[in-house]
C-alpha cells in the first residue's frame, strides 16, 4: 500500500538574480514498511527533498509546484499550525548529528516524555513507561536506570539510538532519515542500519533514507532513487540499480566504489563536477560529464523512461 506520494515536486529560492530551481519535477512513492534510499552527490537535492516533505524548508525556499500526499492527504499546503500535529505524529525525522536534535539541558527521559505527551494523551506515568519501552526497543542498555541521563553522558552511537527513539516514540507512519549513520564508525553504522530495518519490519513504518553512501543503500533499502542536480536520474529496486545501473551517472557512481571481488589498479571517476544552481545546462544536467552524450542530450531534458528493471532519465532509453 502506497503511503507517501511525491508528484512533480519543485522547490525554488528567490534571489536578486532571479529564481533558483533547487528541485525540478521530483516524483516517487514509498509504501508502508518500505525503505526508499535517496542517494547522490552533495548538492543533488536529497536533504532538500526530505525537508520539503516534512515542512522544514528554510525561507526563502518554497514549494513552487507539485504535490506531496501522505495516505492520500495533501501535506504540501498546510500552515505551520496545521503541520504541527502531522510532524512527529505522522512523520518522524532523524538527522545526521544527534547533538543538534537533543537538548543538552534536558534529560533524555524528559525529552521523550514531552514528545510523547505532545502527540498522545497519556499521563506522566504512562508516558514515562512508554519512553522506557522505546529506549529498550532501540537497544539502550539499562533503559530504566538511564532515562534520567543527559545527552553528553551517551556515546555517539547511543545518542543516535536515542534520536531514533525520539523520532519513533509517537509511532509515525513515515520516517525521514537524513544521513543517520554518517557521523558513526562502521560497526555502529551496521547496528543502526539493522535497527532501522527491524523497526520498519516490526512497525510497518515507511522510511526515506537519505545518504551519499551506496553501501548503506545496498544494505538497508528496498528501492533506491539516484538524484542529480535536483532531479531523479534513476529509480528502481536496489539490487537492479546496484548490479545493473542504467543511467550513465549511476554507472559512474558504481564504478567509483571499490570491489571486493575484482582487483583493479585504479578506480574510475566521473570527470567534472555537479553544476551550480545558477549554471544548470540546457537539456540533461549530466550531459557535460556524460561519456555517452549525443546532440539531443544537450538540448532536451529527458523524463524517466523504462530501462530494464529500473527507470532512468536518459535519452538512451527512449524507445
Amino acid at each position: 500500500m502506497t503511503l507517501l506520494e511525491v508528484d512533480g515536486l519543485t522547490v525554488e529560492f528567490p534571489t536578486r538574480r532571479g529564481l533558483l530551481r533547487a528541485l525540478d519535477q521530483v516524483s516517487f512513492s514509498i509504501g508502508a514498511g518500505e525503505v526508499l534510499g535517496v542517494v547522490g552527490e552533495s548538492g543533488a537535492g536529497k536533504s532538500l527533498t526530505g525537508a520539503a516533505i516534512i515542512g522544514l524548508l528554510e525561507p526563502p525556499g518554497r514549494i513552487a509546484g507539485g504535490q506531496i500526499r501522505l495516505d492520500g492527504r495533501r501535506i504540501d499546503t498546510p500552515t505551520r499550525e496545521q503541520l504541527r500535529p502531522i510532524r512527529g505524529r505522522q512523520i518522524g525525522a532523524i538527522f545526521q548529528d544527534p547533538l543538534t536534535t537533543l537538548n543538552p539541558l534536558y534529560s533524555i527521559g524528559r525529552q521523550l516524555v514531552e514528545t510523547i505527551q505532545t502527540h498522545l494523551q497519556l499521563s506522566d506515568r504512562d508516558a514515562r513507561a512508554r519512553a522506557v519501552r522505546w529506549l529498550e526497543e532501540v537497544g539502550i542498555p539499562a533503559a530504566r536506570q538511564r532515562i534520567g541521563a543527559y545527552p553528553h553522558e551517551f556515546s555517539g552511537g547511543m545518542r543516535q539510538r536515542v534520536v531514533i527513539a525520539l523520532a519513533l516514540c509517537a509511532e509515525p507512519r513515515l520516517l525521514i532519515a537524513d544521513e543517520p549513520t554518517t557521523a558513526l564508525d562502521v560497526s555502529v553504522q551496521a547496528q543502526i542500519i539493522a535497527l532501522l530495518k527491524r523497526l520498519t519490519r516490526d512497525h510497518g513504518t515507511a522510511v526515506m533514507l537519505v545518504t551519499h553512501d551506496m553501501g548503506v543503500i545496498a544494505e538497508a533499502a528496498d528501492r533506491v532513487a539516484v538524484m542529480y542536480a535536483g532531479r531523479i536520474a534513476e529509480i528502481g529496486p536496489v539490487r537492479a540499480v546496484v548490479q545493473q545501473p542504467a543511467h550513465p551517472y549511476t554507472q559512474g557512481l558504481m564504478d567509483s566504489i571499490p570491489s571486493l571481488q575484482h582487483r583493479v589498479g585504479r578506480l574510475r571517476q566521473i570527470d567534472g563536477a555537479m553544476p551550480r544552481l545558477t549554471a544548470i545546462p540546457a537539456g540533461c544536467a549530466f550531459s557535460p560529464r556524460c561519456p555517452k552524450v549525443f546532440h539531443r542530450c544537450r538540448v532536451e531534458r529527458p523524463d524517466l523512461f523504462d530501462a530494464g528493471d529500473t527507470r532512468a532519465a536518459c535519452w538512451l532509453y527512449d524507445a
